[in-house]
């Protein structure tokens, strides 16, 4: 496949990606609107196990059959190719069974250590309920995740693209129209509602599963001309096939996983942790924030820096594997550099425009009660959550994968044994404090093995990172005065318009600031290239 069909695959995956992420930020809103903190965090009972249930049924193997598609494609091995594809649909079939059978089973264990007793405003039955219901969907995504995995291996990135955005759409439209039905309609319980809510998971699977299937159908003609010039056996045995498929597995499941995990401790210990300190009574609301209301905010900027970042490790890998240490040292730093330029300025933006970030999503009066001071403590995590997807890709990339077993084992002891102390010192915000901890020193090891690996030039990265955050410390005075001025306007009481009016005039201008700054310092041209020159009218 030729470079620019290549990069234009690239970037309509990452636009659905992004559009993905976006779409599951907004429908949050009129859900929030529906069943409030309580409903909030009890979707999050059940979707967060559900992450990790995904992570085991799959097992990195979507991914790693695009890598061994490609693979055999390249070398016109197609019987092997096919033979691979369907081999892999089989195991993730019965993978998703039994990833099936174990959640749905174990609900009412896992009920019992979220919520330790009955004083919390959702039982233990509430939870059950609700994680049996986002089961279902397991015994349909691996199959259609290995399915998009053979359509990467044959840099067709279409197909995955359109069924992202088909799975998110299909599942919002159930969702919001499921959980206004049982609550407005029926009048019925908010538990049934946040159920139906997370069932929606499987309706989205089925949608994307459609779609994919429609392709590959489309495509079937091409693959059996295929077949007729090939071999009319694989290459090599279904045993081989698997080990090789396994072995390319492993680093996958990673990166995908980690901050479901860390997410998962706060969902196993937060309310265990709060009742100690005294704070059951209100733990479920600031667990909302944490784990899915704050998260949604804290997660966009990682999904734009990230997509961008990562399309520079083609290059990181061709030129460590050519041994052209210029070259990579180059790449490497323009890859962590993306991270900071978009991420730490956005950690900055959400630090002082909490307030008003949370009352424009969602509520006005929690965010000046209690949620916005969280978000702001939550803000930094982005930046490192960032920085450990972008390094695990780039240790893949210089063949030492391995190594990541190490960094995210490393980040999930800190968090899973300083979290409940933390929180019982500190109150919820000491979750918090326990996943930015974790992540530092994961992403800072994965950092400190690819200094080893091919010593860079720390100096030189250090020096464009203080100038990042001198022009995101310009940035964030700049937000502050105009968000506070703005704000002045509408008087100390909370309200929608207030939030929005201070979101939107301080952002726009924010950015803007920040931008120009950027340019004007050539930070933009080094880490950019030359391109960026065709915005130099809006830079005047």
């Amino acid at each position: 496949m030729s470079k620019p069909n290549i990069l234009r695959g690239t970037m309509m995956l990452t636009s659905a990606n992004f559009l993905s992420k976006i779409l599951g930020v907004i429908y949050v809103i009129p859900f929030y609107m529906l069943v409030g903190d309580i409903g909030a965090v009890l979707f999050q009972y059940g979707y967060i196990p559900y992450m990790i249930f995904i992570s085991i049924s799959t097992m990195g193997i979507p991914l790693a059959m695009s890598k061994f598609v490609s693979k055999y494609h390249a070398l016109g091995d197609y019987a092997t190719k096919e033979a691979m594809y369907r081999t892999g649909l089989t195991i993730m079939i019965g993978t998703g069974f039994f990833a099936f059978a174990l959640m749905f089973l174990s609900a009412d264990w896992l009920a019992g250590i979220i919520i330790p007793n009955e004083g919390f405003a959702n039982s233990q039955d509430d939870v059950a309920f609700v994680i049996q219901m986002v089961s279902f969907a397991l015994l349909v995504i691996p199959a259609m995740s290995i399915t998009r995995g053979y359509f990467q291996g044959h840099n067709s990135m279409g197909p995955t693209a359109v069924s992202v955005v088909v799975e998110q759409i299909a599942r919002i439209i159930f969702l919001l129209g499921a959980t206004y039905i049982v609550i407005k309609v029926m009048n019925g319980s908010m538990t049934t509602a946040v159920g139906m809510a997370t069932f929606s998971a499987l309706i989205g699977a089925i949608a994307s599963s459609i779609v994919l299937v429609w392709f590959y159908r489309k495509r079937k003609p091409l693959i059996d001309r295929e077949l007729e010039n090939a071999p009319f056996e694989p290459s090599i045995s279904k045993k081989k096939m698997i080990l090789e498929l396994l072995s390319y597995a492993g680093p996958f499941v990673l990166v995908g996983v980690a901050i479901p995990l860390y997410q998962l401790i706060d969902t196993l210990t937060f309310n265990r942790a709060m009742a100690v300190a005294g704070l059951g009574d209100v733990s479920e609301q600031f667990l909302s924030v944490i784990s899915l209301t704050g998260h949604k905010i804290v997660v966009i900027p990682i999904t734009i820096a990230t997509g961008l970042a990562l399309a520079s490790l083609p290059a990181v890998t061709q030129a460590f594997t050519q041994n052209d240490a210029n070259s990579y040292h180059k790449y490497l730093q323009q890859t962590v550099l993306t991270v900071f330029l978009f991420i730490f300025p956005a950690v900055v933006g959400i630090i002082v425009l909490a307030e008003p970030l949370f009352g424009t999503f969602y509520s006005p009066e929690a965010a000046q009660n209690f949620a916005a001071p969280l978000l702001a403590y939550y803000a930094p995590a982005a930046l490192f959550f960032g920085l450990f997807t972008v390094t695990a890709s780039i240790l893949q990339g210089i063949n030492r994968q391995n190594f990541t077993v190490i960094s995210l084992l490393t980040g999930l002891v800190i968090k899973g044994s300083a979290n409940a102390p933390m929180i019982i010192w500190l109150g919820p915000k000491g979750a918090v404090f326990a996943t930015i901890l974790a992540a530092l020193a994961a992403s800072s090891l994965n950092l400190w093995k690819i200094q080893r690996v091919t010593q860079f030039d720390q100096k030189k990265l250090f020096k464009k990172i203080l100038l990042i955050v001198i022009l995101s410390a310009i940035m964030g005075l700049i937000v502050l005065l105009v968000n506070y001025a703005t704000g002045l306007v509408f008087g100390p009481e909370a309200t929608k318009l207030k939030h929005v009016t201070q979101l939107l005039v301080s952002v726009v201008i924010g950015i803007y600031a920040y931008f120009w700054m950027a340019y004007k310092t050539t930070l933009l041209e080094r880490l950019l290239g030359p391109k960026v020159k065709r915005f130099s009218k809006f830079f005047v």
